[in-house]
């Protein structure tokens, strides 16, 4: 931890791990504030969309970063935030499985994750924060207190996403879940810029046999240790 600044616990992990709603949880049960990095991507990969941005063009996703009209709005600390794109709130929206996919492609490129950077970086205020994403433990806050990478197989990631989308009424096959997250694995592990692995000083926790409790539990169990015990 840097002296003086607020403390931070980074969950990273692979798309699915659960990392999003362990750490509204974990947030919430320490009344800190949090920082879903994933969804900016997932609003830059809407915001080109809307304007027409190719994915291939780096320099204009890079502009477009840089002047992303995005605004995360909760009531207090502990409620999950809304997100508004352009005045517009988009926060079902992105979280399709197309932009899901277009998120990865964006995540790829160098100059959009630098561009991004500063404004994740913001997000580091009083009493705390939860930071989710990819590479916060490895590059946006290396110097975290806390870093948590999870872990599941892709079999059992897509089980769990094949649940949630029968229960929206969507069909879709457990195979080709199962293909689309092994090739999103491999474009965050083997891209050229913050690769998703993780942070040397990490915790890493298999999910495949634990449940959203019992990960938030421990998460919980590790702050306490090191004397975050919240607000809440």
């Amino acid at each position: 931890m840097t002296p003086d600044l607020p403390p931070v616990i980074t969950v990273d992990g692979a798309s699915g791990t659960g990392k999003g709603v362990v750490s509204q949880r974990v947030a919430r049960q320490l009344g800190w504030r949090l920082l879903d990095s994933g969804a900016l991507y997932r609003v830059l990969a809407l915001a080109a969309q809307k304007h027409g941005v190719s994915l291939e063009n780096e320099e204009a996703l890079r502009v477009l970063a840089e002047h992303l009209d995005v605004q995360f709005v909760a009531e207090d600390l502990s409620a999950t935030a809304h997100i508004w794109l352009e005045g517009q709130d988009v926060t079902h929206t992105i979280r399709t499985e197309k932009m899901g996919n277009a998120a990865s492609k964006v995540g790829t490129l160098s100059a959009v994750r630098t561009a991004l950077l500063s404004r994740q970086r913001a997000f580091r205020e009083w009493p705390g924060l939860v930071a989710d994403g990819r590479d916060m433990g490895t590059i946006i806050f290396s110097d975290a207190d806390i870093k948590i990478f999870l872990t599941a197989s892709a079999e059992e990631r897509a089980r769990r996403r094949h649940i949630q989308l029968k229960e929206k009424g969507i069909d879709v096959s457990l195979g080709d879940l199962v293909e689309e997250l092994r090739e999103r694995d491999r474009r965050d592990q083997e891209r050229t810029v913050a690769p998703l692995k993780p942070a040397h000083d990490a915790v890493c926790v298999d999910t495949d046999r634990l449940t959203i409790e019992q990960v938030v539990q421990r998460i919980l169990e590790i702050a306490s240790e090191r004397g975050h015990k919240g607000t809440v």
